[in-house]
């Protein structure tokens, strides 16, 4: 392919209406196109031509677990896959030998190819929660990477600069702050770019964090003579926290894969300001309707908390179907504005060997019941009186509790157990 520019193509009205179409979906929610104007050019081209573009996520190996995070980029793919484009999930079994070098990360453990291939069958399955995975065209960059020889290798590394590379964020406050920077994590991005000039991209998705990787596609398209991709940066979605990145590691996340009851419970505490955001980027609400429920919400004719209801109705709808959507309201309903107790409390067995009189030490019977993952969360909650037994709230650390038979025991809003006396 000629990375040589085309001829400008001559539009019909319709095809025109066509393209307008494209950019305002392909448009919404995302944080920078890169180059803008040579995006219209090859909508522009596929409109007249037919032919679909070819859109590629390259993606970790390593097992997923994903949350409404990393949705946003999906929501996009699924975008241009309903535009009719060819969704190209490239899967970075040779670059997962490096990592992404960003300073913080351990070594990764290698990974076996049975590793890879199950990890990646596990991708494809949450990702049908939220495209079409039939039409996915699944890839491993080591069925380029891998054959390469050291002279092949010596020619890639030719194509860039240590000054171009020391303008990627972390690797310049690595070098101004004397920390060590391998040689071969240099080739992380490299080999990242070289899959986009394998797979012939013309669009790569990414999160801003990935902007560096994703330009060096660009370039090296550009030196084995091919057509440049588009590089477009989606936003990072805030947590519950409403400050830091969704995290599993922060533990302010929405998992996709969690319990109906779950998901609501968690979407219900999403900051009112990061709301819209939620709306505009992992929801399918059109431009339209979220500019008409702004409105609603600043003029006072919508009331911020049933729009959040039904953002919690609609992932759960998303992740896990109708019937279970249903189900998480009428439960959130029931417990939290409501104030009853839920109907499916989870039954603890708890051996009667562990007490003393009949009796257990607050923060030992929290974490017996699993309730809180230590005896530090443990004080912590009880501190802010998040814990209750029998509806009743327990504020002091050194409780010991009377356990008995049927015994409900609530940490948090949403985390319950019924004791079963063995």
């Amino acid at each position: 392919m000629s990375s040589k520019p085309e001829k400008k193509v001559e539009l019909t009205e319709e095809q025109k209406r066509e393209v307008l179409r494209q950019l305002e979906v392909i448009q919404r929610g995302v944080a920078e196109i890169v180059p803008q104007e040579e995006l219209v050019n090859i909508i522009e081209r596929s409109v007249v031509t037919g032919v679909p573009l070819k859109v590629k996520l390259g993606l970790d190996p390593s097992a997923p677990d994903l949350h409404v995070g990393h949705t946003v980029v999906l929501h996009k793919l699924r975008q241009f896959q309903e535009l009719g484009h060819t969704i190209q999930l490239l899967i970075g079994d040779f670059t997962g030998r490096i990592g992404d070098p960003t300073g913080k990360s351990e070594t990764r453990k290698p990974l076996t190819e049975e590793d890879v291939k199950r990890n990646a069958q596990t991708y494809v399955e949450q990702f049908a929660k939220v495209m079409d995975v039939s039409k996915l065209e699944v890839y491993y960059n080591s069925q380029w990477l891998a054959p390469m020889n050291f002279s092949d290798v010596v020619r890639l590394a030719a194509n860039s600069t240590v000054a171009r590379m020391l303008e990627r964020d972390d690797f310049s406050k690595r070098y101004h702050s004397n920390q060590p920077i391998s040689i071969h994590e240099f080739f992380y991005p490299l080999m990242q770019g070289y899959d986009s000039v394998a797979l012939e991209s013309d669009v790569e998705l990414g999160g801003t964090d990935q902007k560096f990787n994703l330009l060096m596609g660009r370039q090296l398209q550009k030196e084995y003579q091919k057509n440049q991709q588009i590089a477009i940066m989606m936003p990072i979605l805030e947590g519950l926290d409403g400050v830091q990145k969704m995290s599993k590691s922060l533990g302010n996340y929405i998992g996709i894969s969690e319990p109906p009851q779950e998901i609501y419970g968690k979407t219900m505490s999403v900051p009112d300001e990061l709301m819209l955001k939620y709306y505009e980027l992992v929801t399918d609400l059109s431009n339209e309707e979220v500019d008409k429920l702004r409105q609603g919400i600043q003029d006072g004719s919508v009331h911020p908390r049933d729009a959040k209801m039904n953002l919690a109705k609609s992932f759960v709808r998303m992740f896990h179907g109708d019937q279970e959507a249903e189900q998480a309201e009428e439960h959130f309903k029931r417990v939290f504005q409501q104030h009853a107790l839920p109907t499916d409390i989870p039954e603890v067995k708890l051996s009667s060997s562990m007490l003393e009189n009949n009796q257990m030490w607050v923060v030992k019977l929290l974490q017996e019941l699993a309730l809180t993952p230590s005896s530090g969360e443990a004080r912590r909650m009880i501190q802010q009186g998040a814990v209750k037994i029998n509806e009743e709230k327990v504020e002091d650390v050194q409780a010991q509790i009377a356990v008995e038979q049927g015994m409900v025991v609530q940490v948090g809003k949403r985390k319950f157990a019924k004791i079963d006396l063995m």
